[in-house]
């Protein structure tokens, strides 16, 4: 079992990760300040979304997937719209 998950941080950005461990730990280490980087320096940081997947290679799938994705796009996968999601996807061209 593996998760991505999306975390909300102080700086009212977003974070992007996955995980194999307890996603509730895994919060918890953000908030610590036990994972140097992104979070470390916009701590506290919420839980606003995750995905269980049964192989910790989709869930990195995931993750690179929609940490290429733009604000938008992962607000309406935070907020469950699959509509605005497919409309954000489409190509402009």
């Amino acid at each position: 079992m593996a998760w991505l998950y999306l975390l909300r941080c102080a700086d009212d950005s977003y974070y992007c990760g996955s995980t194999r461990a307890d996603l509730e730990r895994r919060v918890s280490e953000h908030n610590a300040g036990a994972h140097a980087g992104f979070t470390a320096a916009r701590r506290p940081v919420s839980l606003v979304f995750s995905q269980e997947f049964d192989r910790v290679d989709d869930a990195i799938a995931a993750e690179r997937q929609v940490k290429g994705w733009s604000r938008a796009k992962k607000e309406a996968l935070i907020a469950g719209d699959a509509e605005r999601l497919k409309l954000l996807a489409r190509r402009r061209g």
